[in-house]
């Protein structure tokens, strides 16, 4: 997910995206999943230079990505989406409006009851052994910048400092995720469901394991058959419901919730065995995946008079 925080933040992409002929670009393969730069041009009758051209701008702004394949006597060059929303939040805070941000690091958690396939790995190195979930209990775990299980959860406790005397009107959650599949599969789903407080909140089917090509910051000594990077997903929770990437995930609300400034918070992700898909979760920190962040909390507040 591209997530647009300012007008001037979006520049690159409303410029990108201001062409019928880039807007159709990402239309094709948005259906087709990837497509021969050669055959792309002949598609859309202008020359290669011309698409090379309409291509380097949709890269530059984050929306699609080029890749060289080996095939027959020589490479040839794909192109396909590398993100899958984009969500334009340009309003910023209100005014008078008070939020309260953190972050979490992904090795961070306070329980979790896990089954292989998984793991953990600093940007450094990989912590303990791979698919032994010994390792989720040993003291190294508080350096993982990445995650990954087949089945079971992680629950995290979600850092509550809002000044005394203030309700809490909004949370966002936004983590960088996907599916857990042996080595990696981009067509892998998984149900994804999250808690707060054992509530549950929702669920989120990722799409797939992703390996294709390299996450922008995943280290260059990670194994090149493992998952890269993931998608960015923003959990709200309001007045009006639980929302994904603006879509509604259900009518749980903050009000419910009783969430203030002296409530405990437990953040909990899961993969249960009785989902209709289990493929596993991938959690992305700093370091790895696409976007070199934690999973970030943001509380708006207001008071409780």
């Amino acid at each position: 997910m591209i997530h647009i925080k300012s007008l001037e933040e979006g520049l690159l992409l409303f410029k990108a995206l201001g062409s019928d002929i880039r807007v159709e670009i990402v239309k094709i393969l948005v259906e087709e999943g990837s497509y021969n730069m050669n055959d792309l041009a002949k598609r859309l009758n202008i020359t290669n230079g011309a698409l090379t051209g309409h291509i380097k701008k949709l890269e530059e702004c984050g929306m699609v990505q080029v890749t060289s394949e080996a095939l027959g006597h020589g490479n040839q060059k794909m192109c396909s989406v590398r993100q899958d929303n984009i969500l334009i939040d340009i309003g910023g805070p209100k005014k008078n409006e008070k939020v309260y941000e953190t972050d979490i690091k992904v090795g961070h958690f306070s329980d979790c009851k896990i089954e292989p396939t998984c793991g953990l790995a600093s940007s450094e190195k990989v912590i303990g052994e791979v698919d032994d979930p010994r390792y989720f209990a040993h003291s190294d775990r508080f350096d993982a910048d990445i995650l990954w299980f087949t089945r079971g959860y992680v629950e995290y406790d979600i850092p509550n400092f809002v000044p005394s005397n203030q309700k809490i009107d909004e949370l966002s959650i936004a983590a960088e995720l996907c599916s857990e599949a042996p080595g990696y599969n981009n067509n892998w789903p998984s149900d994804i469901y999250f808690y707060l407080n054992d509530t549950f909140l929702g669920t989120w089917t990722s799409p797939g394991d992703f390996g294709d090509v390299k996450g922008l910051f995943t280290p260059d000594w990670w194994f090149p058959l493992w998952n890269q990077y993931g998608l960015l997903k923003m959990l709200v929770i309001n007045h009006e419901g639980v929302f994904i990437d603006g879509q509604r995930l259900s009518g749980v609300t903050v009000d419910e919730l009783g969430l203030d400034y002296k409530k405990p918070m437990k953040l909990k992700l899961e993969v249960p065995e009785n989902a209709e898909h289990v493929g596993g979760l991938t959690i992305f920190g700093k370091g790895f995946g696409n976007y070199n962040r934690d999973i970030n909390i943001k509380m708006k507040y207001s008071s409780m008079e």
